[in-house]
C-alpha cells in the first residue's frame, strides 16, 4: 500500500529543512550541493535520522501494548539516544544495550555525548563488551527477556531501527518529502549521497525513490568497514520496502549503490579523510559532522564531487542526518 496508508507518529517539527551549501559548491567546483537536514527535524535530544525512522515503528508499539523499548548500539549510539528520547515523550521505558563498538581511546567514552544524554532522560543503561555488528546480538535478547520476566511489555527495536519489518519507512516516506520540496524550490536533485551503516536509512530512500520512478541514484557511503554486510543488507532492506508500499516492479542491482573507499580503519575510526571533511564543511559552511558517521559521508560526496563522478551540472542532495553528539568522546582529535 502506499506509504500515506501507513500510521504514522509524528515525531518530527514537519518537513527537514533543505538548504544550499554555496560556500562548499564553490570551493569544489563542480557541481551544486544542498543539504536536507536530519540533524535539526526534531526537537527530541538532538533529532537525527533514527526519529523518521521510530515514527512508524511507535504505532506499533502502542498498538502491542508496550511499556518499554528496548533497543541496541554502541557506547556513542545515536540510535539508543534517540530510542531514549522517544521512550520519555511517550511515557515509556527504555533498556539499552551499549556495546564497546569502537576500540576508541577516550577514558569517557561510555560516560559522555550519546550515552549521557541516555541516562539524563532515564534510560537504563546496560554497558556490554562486545564488538561491532548489526546482526541481532545475545546482549539485545537477553534484555528483551530480562523485561518480561519482571513483569514488563517490551517492544524490540534492532540496532538502527533498520532489521525490522518497518525500519525502510521513515526514509521512503524522506523521498515523498524531498519530491514535494523539489516542486517548492523549483530544482530536481539527480544524486542523493547517504551514509550506510546498519541500512535502512539508505534502503528506504531506494525503495521511496523507486517509487516515482525518476532518473535519480542514491549514493550511500559505507561507514561501517564491512562493506559486504552493509550492501547486503541495504539490499533486503530496500527490496522489502518496495514490496510494502507497492512498487511495482523490481528493484535494478544498480539502484543498490553502496560505495566503500571513505570508511576508515574500521566502523567509528576516522582517517585523514574524515577529519578533514569535518574541518572543511565546519570552516566553509557552520555545518558540523560527526567523524562516525556524516564525516565519513561528507569525504565520499566531496571527493565524488572534485573527481566528476558527479557530474559538473549535478544537483546534490546531502542526507545530513545528524550525529553530533558524539564528538565529545573524539575530542582529543579537535585540539586545534
Amino acid at each position: 500500500m502506499p506509504i500515506s496508508d501507513f500510521p504514522r507518529y509524528p515525531l518530527t517539527f514537519g518537513p527537514s529543512p533543505v538548504h544550499p551549501l554555496d560556500r562548499l559548491s564553490a570551493h569544489l567546483g563542480g557541481a551544486r550541493i544542498w543539504a536536507k537536514r536530519e540533524d535539526v527535524s526534531s526537537g527530541l535530544a538532538y533529532g537525527g535520522n533514527k526519529v523518521r525512522k521510530l515514527e512508524y515503528l511507535v504505532p506499533d508499539a502502542l498498538r502491542r501494548g508496550a511499556d518499554t523499548l528496548v533497543s541496541i548500539g554502541g557506547y556513542q549510539s545515536n540510535h539508543t539516544r534517540q530510542v531514549a528520547a522517544v521512550a520519555a515523550h511517550l511515557g515509556l521505558k527504555a533498556v539499552l544495550v551499549q556495546e564497546k563498538w569502537v576500540d576508541w581511546p577516550d577514558a569517557l567514552s561510555d560516560r559522555t555525548g550519546n550515552i549521557m544524554l541516555s541516562r539524563i532522560m532515564g534510560a537504563e543503561v546496560r554497558l556490554d563488551p562486545a564488538e561491532f555488528g548489526v546482526g541481532f546480538k545475545p546482549s539485545w535478547e537477553r534484555a528483551i527477556e530480562d523485561v518480561e520476566a519482571r513483569g514488563g511489555r517490551p517492544y524490540a527495536i534492532p540496532a538502527g531501527a533498520s532489521d525490522h519489518p518497518l525500519g525502510g519507512l521513515g526514509f521512503a516516506n524522506w523521498a515523498a518529502e524531498v519530491e514535494r520540496q523539489e516542486r517548492e524550490l523549483g530544482v530536481f536533485f539527480d544524486t542523493i549521497v547517504v551514509c550506510a551503516v546498519t541500512g535502512s536509512t539508505h534502503a528506504g530512500m531506494i525503495a521511496g525513490f523507486a517509487a516515482q520512478d525518476r532518473p535519480r541514484r542514491v549514493i550511500g557511503i559505507d561507514a561501517s568497514a564491512k562493506i559486504e554486510e552493509t550492501r547486503d543488507q541495504v539490499e533486503r532492506i530496500a527490496r522489502r520496502t518496495a514490496e510494502l508500499i507497492g512498487v511495482d516492479r523490481e528493484l535494478a542491482d544498480e539502484e543498490i549503490d553502496v560505495r566503500p573507499g571513505w570508511e576508515g580503519p574500521a566502523y567509528g575510526i576516522p582517517d585523514d579523510s574524515t577529519l578533514d571533511a569535518i574541518r572543511l564543511v565546519a570552516r566553509l559552511e557552520g555545518v558540523i559532522t560527526d567523524p562516525v558517521y556524516e564525516g565519513k559521508s561528507m569525504a565520499g560526496l566531496i571527493d565524488l564531487v572534485r573527481d566528476r563522478t558527479i557530474p559538473a551540472d549535478s544537483h546534490v542532495l546531502y542526507a545530513h542526518l545528524g550525529g553530533q553528539p558524539a564528538l565529545p568522546a573524539y575530542a582529543g582529535l579537535f585540539t586545534s
